[in-house]
């Protein structure tokens, strides 16, 4: 190897795929051996590195083979501890005093067999210098709440029967995630808190119907406020009991794989609840013993604690806590959430990341990036087929990219500019004012070696505070004019737009595509959970499927021509295809055309104006008209043939000879075409 060979080896590949990245050749150098290195060192005398990332099997309250009882917590500052429950009137007695084992502040108890029983409820007694407290096992994996008393409680969970997983080898099928968000307690029409049954029962069903093939769960891990949409968690290795029993979770993963779906998960590792007595806030009388010291140790806008990744035993409790709901749940793999309040130290807020600068320096947290990467070494060492998603709105480069690479090693990041962009056009223009240009730069401005999740509208947007799309659109006449008995211009506008957002933002995807549960079918209401404000109320924290189901209504529509798109998409295996090439752009027009996987795709944004003979550049060939979103089905005006086809003419543009289908493009109306194979 001669030397200009060598120095491009060292190079590592993000940098030559990215010349702005030169100058920070050195920063991602040190990713790549701090990532690296730290997991060798974690690994130590471990075969694999998965093996160090074991301590749900260690810690916790576990039964062994002859039926004993095991107890085993860390809180290095704790001076006692004792098991305190119904089993013993919640006093703190010398037989139920935990041991100090080893020298890293692990405390053990033994108990036999008739000591404890499933369902016995039981919490710490905690001791340390200076005083004393109630604690909730940091490693339980059962948390209830008494529904008089609102107090939380850990819970003894030992059925006789485990649950049998029919489908314990599921692997997900090869193709881009198409992923339906979702919320377990939300997800029912009733004004109550659902249950993991009842979306087994009721909203998997649908998913599988309307065709996506990942489901990604939210509020999965215990958090005490319901209205914290599960963001604020307290009991890390606990699903939440709210929902049901962790047998259930289990059915309905478990039903899930059988439909052939994935079911990822909401993992929040970027901060935690304050609660000291249902948390870890204060677990063993420090502040220190999972987080910062100081100011840096809270995050003054979530009100919630900042971990210390650069602590061996947080990164063993967090790894930990990863393999944990892949080996006990069968979880797929995670979207992990708050990625930039992780990366930087003032966790990027009020940042606008404007300059490559920004994404190195001292103000990024190289602990929490390195722990972010041994996540995904971990994750897919376990499972390669595992799917991990980074929330982040910075857009630090190579954070979906490998860590050989020089990257941080997610599989693929969030669009958050997506959704943000059409919320910002909706708001401030017209859609006569709209900009074709500014929606292809939009949706096709970004990094090309990095996967992104395409999305038109997550919970955010759906949240008191926000409007989803459909509302912004048409706003209150959804109340009154979404019967098909009825004719509004509001509402018919409203429905053609939304249906052109959503393929333009599903047709450009960089290898996945997301969708909150509702949205598919505009769903009119906001999301409010219940709280003091809205006098702990129900009404808005739920979705209401009988609008979608009802044929005298509009919302069908919307719901029908989403499971359309998503249907052609998985045919053509879109969303993970080379990158849409533009052929046709014409701003005063508001027309917009583009091909990917075979197909051609038309868009006439125009408030008004149906083009006849109108040329749109396209490749030579035959075409057939495969979507139509003015289709009747789809509650258009039916101003197209079905299944028309076309044929790409040559023509001559200057000096080059090129092809273009002349067709009628009617207003608000998108169009996909698929090319014919010759005969």
């Amino acid at each position: 190897m001669n030397r200009n060979d060598w120095t491009h080896h060292l190079i590592p590949a993000i940098v030559r795929r990215d010349p702005y990245l030169q100058s920070h050749t050195e920063a991602v150098r040190w990713r790549i051996n701090d990532i690296t290195g730290k997991a060798r060192t974690l690994q130590g005398e471990y075969k694999k590195f998965s093996d160090f990332a074991a301590g749900h099997e260690y810690y916790g309250l576990h039964r062994n083979k002859e039926g004993w009882w095991v107890l085993r917590e860390w809180a290095p500052n704790a001076t006692a501890v004792f098991l305190r429950g119904e089993f013993n009137n919640w006093q703190d007695q010398g037989e139920y005093l935990l041991k100090r084992v080893g020298g890293d502040g692990t405390w053990e108890l033994w108990l036999a067999p008739d000591r404890l029983r499933h369902g016995d409820l039981y919490r710490l007694g905690m001791h340390w210098h200076g005083g004393r407290g109630d604690r909730l096992p940091a490693w339980g994996r059962r948390v209830v709440q008494d529904n008089h008393t609102k107090i939380f409680n850990a819970q003894v969970w030992a059925p006789e029967k485990k649950y049998k997983w029919k489908h314990p080898k599921w692997r997900r099928p090869d193709a881009g995630p198409v992923i339906y968000e979702a919320h377990i307690g939300m997800a029912q029409e009733d004004g109550k808190v659902g249950t993991y049954v009842e979306f087994r029962e009721k909203i998997l069903p649908r998913i599988k119907k309307a065709g996506y093939n990942t489901v990604q769960l939210m509020a999965i891990q215990e958090h005490p406020y319901y209205g914290s949409f599960g963001y604020h968690v307290s009991n890390y290795f606990a699903a939440s009991s709210r929902f049901g029993t962790p047998e259930e979770l289990k059915e309905l993963i478990d039903e899930a794989h059988g439909m052939g779906i994935a079911v990822i998960m909401d993992i929040v590792h970027s901060h935690a609840v304050k609660n000291e007595v249902e948390g870890i806030s204060c677990y063993d009388g420090t502040y220190t013993q999972f987080f910062h010291a100081g100011d840096r140790g809270n995050h003054a806008a979530w009100d919630s604690r900042c971990f210390d990744y650069g602590r061996d035993k947080v990164l063993h409790f967090l790894l930990s806590n990863c393999r944990f709901w892949l080996d006990e749940y069968k979880f797929d793999g995670f979207r992990f959430d708050g990625v930039t309040s992780m990366l930087y130290i003032d966790h990027g807020l009020g940042k606008t990341f404007t300059s490559y600068g920004d994404y190195f320096g001292d103000n990024v947290d190289r602990s929490a990036l390195v722990y972010l990467g041994l996540a995904n070494t971990l994750l897919h060492e376990i499972r390669p087929d595992a799917i991990t998603v980074a929330e982040d709105v910075s857009g630090m480069p190579g954070l979906a990219a490998p860590i050989d690479e020089g990257g941080v090693g997610f599989d693929y990041r969030l669009s958050m500019g997506v959704p943000d962009y059409w919320i910002k056009v909706i708001k401030e223009l017209p859609d006569e004012k709209w900009n074709v240009s500014g929606i292809w730069h939009e949706l096709t401005n970004k990094r090309w070696d990095e996967k992104t999740v395409n999305y038109c509208e997550s919970h955010d947007q759906a949240l008191v505070g926000d409007q989803t799309i459909i509302f912004r659109l048409i706003e209150e006449a959804m109340y009154w004019d979404m019967s098909i008995a009825k004719q509004n211009l509001r509402i018919d506008r409203g429905i053609a737009l939304h249906k052109l957002i959503r393929l333009v933002t599903l047709a450009t995807a960089g290898g996945a595509y997301l969708n909150f549960m509702g949205n598919e079918f505009g769903h009119p209401e906001w999301i409010d959970f219940p709280r003091q404000g809205n006098n702990w109320s129900y009404h808005y924290a739920r979705r209401q499927w009988s609008l979608r189901d009802n044929p005298e209504l509009k919302y069908r529509f919307l719901a029908e021509f989403d499971e359309a798109m998503i249907r052609i998409a998985a045919k053509y295996d879109l969303i993970r295809s080379e990158s849409p090439w533009k052929w046709h752009e014409h701003v005063d027009d508001h027309t917009l055309s583009f091909s990917r996987a075979g197909l051609l795709f038309v868009f006439n944004f125009d408030a008004t104006r149906s083009f006849t003979g109108y040329q749109v550049k396209a490749p030579e060939g035959r075409y057939r008209l495969l979507l139509d979103s003015d289709s009747p089905e789809f509650g258009g005006f039916e101003r197209l043939q079905a299944g028309q086809t076309y044929t790409s003419g040559g023509g001559f543009h200057g000096d080059d000879l090129q092809h273009f289908i002349n067709m009628y493009l009617p207003s608000r109306t998108a169009l996909v075409l698929e090319k014919l194979k010759r005969s």
